[in-house]
């Protein structure tokens, strides 16, 4: 039992860190923020470029799997 408690002890060392516990949250919210003003720079990018993807889509419209909105299904030809 002696062992045992030898080792116990010597797991309970004290380890100092390396700044204030505090800081690690501060950093983390700051690389948080940082991410998401990353994700809201993409916010309405599709709608922002339309005038350059309307040709694009009139000419794919009538690919395979083409999306049609507002005339309902595609006919599929069976």
């Amino acid at each position: 039992m002696s062992h045992l408690t030898t080792i116990l002890a010597a797991a309970e060392t004290h380890v100092e860190l390396p700044m204030p516990t505090w800081a690690f949250g501060a950093i983390a919210i700051v690389i948080f923020l940082a991410l998401l003003g990353v994700l809201f720079s993409y916010r309405d990018v599709a709608n922002r470029h339309g005038h350059r993807s309307a040709s694009d889509a009139a000419s794919h419209a009538g690919a395979p799997g083409a999306t049609h909105h507002g005339t309902g299904h595609p006919t599929q030809g069976h």
